[in-house]
């Protein structure tokens, strides 16, 4: 089920969505009674960065499985020619497949990554696919589908559960950074035509502009503290702020669904 992508990625593109399931979301690997299974769905034209999954996730759980999912044939034929390459090929696989994401006997994955791949749909195809997906995922299981920049420097992305979509995350590099509003061209799909006036997610966006430049006289300390009293402003301010400065610290913020989800 699902169209080919354009297939573009780069080594290391996709780290800021990695980190943060090797974070706050790690709980998810470590609860898993056998060895997780993480679904890295439409990885494109380069398997490294399902790789690169596959790696971070192992200093959560040493014994995580990544099985990459492409519509492509030969996309699967060159991950799996990474992992015949590979001196340590355990833990990865790639195979054929789109939203209904296969698994061996049906396994369900504790996690679905599907970056830059719900962009090239249309807004009112998102909600099937999320529900697709999210049906082949195990209880507490999670999907996140997230855009990014061709260098991963700025990304976002939306959590999604059995009981709908529940976060969106902001993740920017903070060194040049110019506003954060920036990330308004990477919003998932279920966003990005959303960013007009009376919509909250535009709402949000100017607040976190606002709030950048309210806190432009710590820059004198660094970026990473102003935008620490960025966010803490904006959660002061009542936005339902997730998360604390750790990871604000790395440039990433991360607000409930409600304050963003569409008005209609």
């Amino acid at each position: 089920m699902g169209v080919i992508t354009r297939g573009t990625t780069n080594p290391n593109r996709l780290r800021r969505g990695d980190r943060w399931l090797a974070g706050p979301e790690a709980w998810r690997l470590r609860q898993s009674a056998t060895a997780p299974l993480v679904v890295d769905l439409g990885y494109g034209a380069s398997p490294i960065t399902t790789l690169e999954l596959r790696d971070r996730l192992r200093a959560v759980r040493p014994d995580v499985r990544v099985l990459g999912i492409e519509i492509e044939p030969a996309r699967v034929r060159a991950g799996q020619a990474l992992v015949a390459s590979l001196a340590d090929p355990a833990g990865l696989d790639f195979r054929l497949g789109g939203f209904e994401i296969p698994t061996d006997g049906g396994e369900r994955p504790v996690v679905v990554r599907a970056f830059n791949v719900l962009r090239q749909y249309d807004e009112s195809e998102v909600a099937g696919a999320w529900a697709r997906m999210v049906a082949r995922l195990a209880p507490d299981g999670l999907l996140l589908d997230g855009t990014c920049d061709e260098l991963g420097r700025i990304a976002s992305w939306v959590a999604v559960d059995a009981h709908g979509p529940q976060s969106l995350t902001v993740s920017l590099r903070l060194r040049d950074l110019d506003r954060p509003g920036v990330v308004a061209e990477r919003l998932p799909k279920a966003l990005i035509h959303r960013n007009v006036p009376g919509e909250r997610v535009h709402a949000f966006l100017g607040a976190l502009d606002e709030a950048w430049r309210y806190a432009s006289p710590q820059a004198a300390y660094g970026v990473r503290p102003r935008f620490v009293e960025a966010v803490g402003n904006l959660k002061a301010a009542g936005w339902p702020i997730q998360g604390g400065v750790r990871r604000w610290r790395l440039g990433e913020v991360t607000v409930a669904w409600a304050a963003v989800a569409p008005t209609s």
